[in-house]
């Protein structure tokens, strides 16, 4: 309980941090746009190549990924049923869609895991997934649909390899399953501007929450409450039915796959939203109610199965 209720408070410290600098005025009126423009096209694809370039890809096809992959793709197509019926539209569905399934499992998600759990790498199989098939994917999506001329079937088809987190995702992953090495003179300026990315998330974050009131009561109301009603209970509720009903998963396995399922929505996703100018507000007050509501349930969790 106590490991929750640290990696919420190191995030609310830095995300604060932003707030004040947003207030303030230090950055300017394009501070904001600086920093997610940093984080999505430099620092958060340096991150990837980084870590993916080291990782175990084995871990990828662990019994947790099944339990990931369910959860996810469970929570998102609710989402997207409900949108496409109530015409959100596409962009504001795929933010939504992230929003209720794309788990923070990088800033919070590993002091989480290093406190409750006891091991960082267990969040290891939803990062990988995240990075490599759901970012990717949901990419795509907010490119295709972009307002604006329509482009050439070549342009259309090679999107997905244009876009800078997925690049930063697919070289680290093929630089790991061909098994070389990096040399440090080369990793070390990636791992350097890699570090930025976190920082630089939460603190654009922070900056954007200035001026906003209590989330859920605007226009966007329905589709907030309905991706943080997704992303912290019927996502872990998931994880838990086929964690212990179809893996039969016990234990100190079943409180990882039901942890690392009911972390809050990724602050990165309102990286995305901004890049994209694809409903920002919606990003940003689902991911602030869905961080709220996980507190407790995030503790309730560590306090039944822990």
């Amino acid at each position: 309980m106590q490991g929750v209720l640290t990696g919420f408070a190191v995030i609310a410290v830095v995300v604060g941090i932003g707030y004040f600098l947003g207030r303030r005025g230090h950055l300017g009126k394009d501070g904001r746009t600086v920093l997610t423009g940093l984080a999505f096209n430099v620092a958060t694809p340096a991150l990837l190549f980084t870590t993916l370039a080291g990782a175990d890809l084995t871990v990828i096809f662990s019994p947790r990924l099944l339990v990931t992959a369910a959860g996810t793709a469970t929570a998102a197509a609710v989402f997207v049923v409900v949108g496409l019926l109530r015409g959100w539209g596409a962009g504001p569905v795929t933010i939504g869609a992230l929003c209720s399934s794309y788990v923070n499992a990088g800033n919070l998600g590993i002091p989480i895991a290093v406190y409750v759990l006891g091991d960082a790498s267990l969040v290891a199989p939803v990062l990988l997934f995240q990075q490599i098939v759901v970012t990717p994917l949901a990419l795509t999506v907010l490119d295709l649909t972009r307002p604006g001329e329509p482009r050439p079937l070549r342009q259309r088809l090679t999107t997905p390899f244009r876009n800078p987190m997925a690049i930063g995702s697919l070289s680290g992953v093929t630089v790991a399953a061909v098994g070389w090495t990096v040399p440090q003179p080369a990793l070390e300026p990636l791992t350097l501007i890699g570090n930025m990315s976190v920082p630089a998330v939460l603190l654009a974050f922070g900056m954007s929450l200035r001026g906003s009131g209590m989330p859920a009561r605007g226009e966007n109301r329905p589709a907030i409450i309905l991706s943080a009603v997704l992303k912290t209970t019927v996502q872990p509720l998931v994880a838990l039915g086929i964690g212990a009903g179809v893996l039969h998963l016990r234990g100190a396995a079943l409180l990882d796959v039901a942890v690392t399922s009911a972390l809050p929505a990724a602050q990165n996703l309102y990286t995305y939203a901004s890049q994209y100018r694809v409903a920002e507000r919606l990003a940003r007050e689902s991911i602030l109610l869905s961080t709220i509501v996980s507190v407790p349930v995030l503790v309730t969790i560590a306090a039944l199965l822990g």
